[in-house]
């Protein structure tokens, strides 16, 4: 195992835990890693190792905004509560690093849903975004762990 392998691990390790503390862009980092260890390696296994890592980071993408998507449009919370979760989570990212995403998040959902449907429906709403985010967190860790197991794959056949 190479000095850049280790360093190719550790990157993906953190793009990983990026995925789960919203502060690194996880599929990005893992993306970019298994591309400099697809450059340095140059054979045509590690180009199909980063084309499949590619493939599986876009599909998980994809699948994390449309599977969260259509339940929270099923459970009847509207877009434009989630547009203000997501705004309250910036703002909670600056006020109080890292953990103000989250208490942002779920402020604004809350606080979006109190103002549209009143108090007695505010919470259930809030919990089925809350629902839906866990989902899409999980959704996007999958293919990072998938994208991750295939490089680990690649590089011991390399």
């Amino acid at each position: 195992m190479s000095l850049l392998d280790v360093l190719v691990a550790v990157a993906i390790a953190v793009g990983l835990a990026g995925i789960l503390v919203p502060v690194l862009p996880g599929s990005i980092l893992i993306l970019a890693a298994v591309l400099v260890w697809s450059v340095d390696v140059g054979s045509a296994l590690a180009w199909t190792v980063f084309a499949v890592v590619t493939l599986l980071l876009v599909l998980g993408g994809i699948v994390k905004y449309v599977v969260p998507g259509r339940r929270l449009k099923t459970a009847g919370v509207p877009a434009s509560t989630q547009w203000a979760g997501a705004g309250l989570a910036v703002v909670g990212f600056f006020v109080v690093p890292v953990v103000g995403i989250f208490l942002g998040f779920v402020l604004g959902i809350y606080l979006a849903e109190l103002r549209r449907v009143g108090s007695a429906q505010a919470w259930p709403s809030t919990t089925h975004a809350l629902r839906a985010v866990g989902l899409s967190v999980l959704i996007e860790l999958t293919a990072g762990v998938l994208a991750a197991g295939t490089w680990v794959v690649g590089a011991v056949l390399a």
